[in-house]
């Protein structure tokens, strides 16, 4: 048992503080950080996704930031496979790891295992991606009603995927996905930040402010213009939002008041996920101080 590896999962809605806690932790426990992120996974989209800085960095290494194009797939099972090769690389001199991030599948397929779906199939997927939300969902609704009950119905790449894997494999998605195998070697303590509704509600909307005071708009209109034909494949908060902006569809004000209010739902949905996991060690910033988390968070690692 003494050998066995560590890892620390540091979780929580959007806008609650984790990037500045993860840092203060990975110092003291000597570890590099894997961001568990769907969003900051994506090339040239930094503002909008609140992605960390080099500077802020302060020499922390941080993987699975800026690996792919805004327009490309990239699916929950690529994220697995590239998350446990660098687990493997971390286990060979037994380093520390942390995941850091709200995206609760990604963290759970490196945490728990993976269900084994197939790879995506081009023209099957061509095909899918020609159909329209409604099309799409109500083909789904026939093929896997518990999916079509779970999924979010306006996230076409999402429907695409899920109808691409029932028709591959001729079952249900909602049942492959719970079929998990765990790839690494590393048991996770898995803690979970939060705030009183409130408080964190204040805080995304500050946030929204302060990334169109970095130029939030800037960094949105050079993706709109660049990936002008796969827009619709970038479906990010504050991205979608700006699009139907620079559509002239909404004004700026309304488009900025969008971003808050779906970066509310956003957390809600986080809070709502995260709840129904049962092995996560829950901390409410509005109940202690910062200093107080961290302290308990490293008796809590010492003792793991």
């Amino acid at each position: 048992m003494k050998n066995l590896l560590k890892g620390l999962v540091i979780s929580g809605p959007t806008g609650v503080g984790k990037t500045d806690i993860s840092l203060i932790i990975a110092k003291e426990i000597h570890s590099d950080i894997i961001s568990a992120d769907s969003m900051q996974i994506y090339k040239e989209m930094d503002i909008g996704t609140a992605k960390i800085t080099n500077e802020e960095m302060n020499g922390i290494k941080h993987y699975m930031l800026s690996i792919v194009n805004p327009d490309e797939d990239y699916s929950v099972g690529e994220f697995e496979k590239e998350g446990n090769r660098i687990l493997k690389e971390k286990e060979k001199n037994k380093e520390n790891i942390m995941l850091v991030g709200g995206t609760g599948l990604y963290i759970k397929a490196l945490t728990d295992g993976f269900s084994d779906l197939p790879s995506k199939n081009k023209n099957l997927r061509k095909s899918l991606e020609e159909k329209s939300i409604e099309e799409l969902s109500e083909e789904l609704k026939s093929l896997d009603m518990e999916t079509y009950n779970e999924i979010d119905l306006n996230n076409k790449v999402r429907l695409v995927r899920a109808l691409e894997v029932c028709i591959l494999t001729g079952e249900k998605f909602s049942k492959l996905k719970t079929e998990n195998i765990k790839n690494n070697n590393y048991r996770f303590l898995k803690i979970f930040l939060t705030r009183n509704r409130e408080e964190l509600y204040e805080r995304i909307n500050k946030r929204v402010e302060t990334m169109f005071s970095k130029g939030l708009s800037e960094e949105v209109k050079k993706i709109y213009e660049k990936y002008s034909e796969n827009r619709y494949k970038i479906t990010a908060i504050g991205y979608k939002e700006l699009f139907d902006y620079f559509d002239g569809k909404v004004s700026l004000k309304e488009a900025e008041e969008k971003i808050k209010i779906e970066s509310r739902r956003y957390a809600k949905r986080q809070l709502t996920w995260f709840r129904k996991e049962k092995d996560y060690i829950n901390y409410n910033f509005s109940e202690m101080s910062e200093k107080e988390v961290i302290s308990n968070i490293l008796k809590e690692w010492e003792n793991f």
